[in-house]
């Protein structure tokens, strides 16, 4: 029964894609993100949802009558840099096979994460992208929220299978990512009901993200949580909530819990955490030897591993987004990657300078803050895990660059569109108004129907 509804509504809605490519981005977005298909039983599992809707989207580009319009900005000039970079470190790749894979994986990631750019111009559509990315990575932080306060933490949370926030590591570091976005839209809702759902919500997620048993997700959120009570203007009665829902999930969780988030002082008593520095030194080892190109997509293999680790039986993965680009594009990708994301940050800096003093534009002034927050919790929880391919990180580029583009065309249109009143028009002396047009200073409203001052009918 699952597979037929969800197949029902995937192809119900192909004509809206179509017709309007913006919801084919929503609705890849929904399908990448929560992956309702692994929850499926039949042949709907693995089903291309993701693709179909990828390609009525890229019909849409060419049919529909929907506004497309590319927002050049020196954010996505480096954007497009670095997928071409990663197109030429796969031409070079040492492992050819796997590296094909892994950009063939990419470039659509990449090339709808495009389309959002070229169609998502208004503060409602990047809106209905936000509440989509929310509530399709935030159901499963509810879920496990709820899973963990049930079971006293005794069990670790994790993510939909055969995604990538699978792991659950990856799942935390989502959740880190998008409780920001909740805070947004907390913000920009009227409803009651609404605002308690997403508090609500936020709470549970960081249960979730105790309840992962994830230590560079509590590193995230450790700077996140800062990050946040920095751009709070009330930080008192904003600090003193998030300090209690710690202690709470912390009181939760078992002595094991204690004693995992202790091993970041011993890490060098941790065997996991000595993978990771084995993988950390392969990546360096290998960039050494290929600077420029790195070895390619999907390089920590076990072949590889025994030519550039220091320890070659113990095969991990990157377990870093910074050497995970180190090691499969270089020196050359690496700067790339976190250029981009530099550009990301002052991209969302600009819209919060230049909206400051604008109440109309306060919701770009709260996102781009938001957005911020949301790239130093990925920033640094990134730092422990092998996510700089996933989809979010890129929709949080283009949901900045497009804020940008919209705040800097509010700011140069005329006052009216800013909402600021002009004076009325006043008449020379000893003017005469003309018959059917409204006297200097009257409302248009005031205008009598064409013909009324002659005398004419109406109909």
């Amino acid at each position: 029964m699952r597979d037929l509804v969800l197949t029902a509504v995937v192809f119900g809605s192909v004509p809206f894609m179509v017709l309007r490519p913006s919801i084919g981005v929503l609705v890849w977005s929904w399908l990448g993100y929560m992956n309702p298909h692994r929850a499926t039983y039949g042949f709907a599992y693995n089903f291309p949802f993701v693709q179909v809707s990828a390609l009525a989207t890229f019909v849409g580009l060419v049919v529909s009558k929907e506004k497309i319009r590319f927002p050049w900005s020196g954010t996505t000039i480096v954007w497009f840099l670095w997928t071409l970079w990663f197109c030429i470190t796969t031409l070079f790749a040492l492992n050819s096979v796997d590296a094909f894979d892994g950009w063939n994986r990419e470039i659509k990631v990449q090339a709808m994460v495009f389309v959002t750019l070229l169609v998502m111009h208004s503060k409602e559509k990047l809106e209905r992208l936000v509440w989509v990315i929310v509530i399709s990575i935030g159901i499963f932080g509810v879920k496990g929220g709820i899973f963990t306060a049930a079971h006293g933490g005794n069990y670790i949370v994790w993510g939909p299978p055969s995604s990538f926030i699978e792991g659950n590591n990856e799942l935390a570091l989502a959740l880190l990512t998008i409780v920001p976005l909740m805070r947004y839209l907390q913000t920009r809702t009227s409803s009651k009901w609404i605002k308690r759902g997403l508090a609500g919500a936020m709470v549970l997620c960081a249960f979730s993200i105790v309840g992962s048993y994830s230590r560079g997700a509590l590193l995230g959120a450790t700077a996140m949580t800062a990050l946040l009570w920095l751009k709070s203007k009330r930080k008192i009665a904003f600090g003193i909530p998030i300090v209690l829902v710690f202690i709470l999930a912390v009181m939760f969780m078992p002595d094991r819990w204690g004693q995992r988030m202790g091993t970041i002082e011993t890490y060098d008593q941790d065997a996991s955490a000595l993978g990771r520095i084995n993988a950390w030194n392969f990546a360096f080892n290998l960039a050494k030897d290929h600077p420029i190109t790195g070895g390619g997509f999907n390089v920590f293999t076990h072949e590889m591993f025994a030519r550039y680790a220091p320890n070659p039986l113990d095969v991990h993965d990157a377990h870093s987004i910074y050497f995970q680009v180190l090691g499969e594009h270089g020196f050359v990708g690496l700067f790339l990657f976190v250029l981009l994301g530099i550009l990301t940050v002052t991209t969302a800096g600009w819209v919060i300078r230049k909206t400051r003093d604008h109440p109309e534009l306060q919701w770009a002034h709260d996102l781009g803050s938001m957005i911020q927050v949301s790239f130093a919790g990925f920033a640094v929880g990134g730092s422990f895990l092998g996510l700089a391919y996933w989809d979010l990180p890129y929709h949080l580029m283009a949901i900045a660059v497009l804020t940008k583009v919209i705040v800097r065309d509010a700011l140069a249109a005329p006052a009216p569109a800013l909402g600021v009143p002009t004076a009325p028009t006043v008449a020379p002396p000893g003017a005469v108004p003309q018959p059917g047009l409204p006297r200097a200073g009257e409302p248009a409203s005031a205008r009598p129907y064409p013909g009324a001052s002659r005398g004419l009918p109406s109909g």
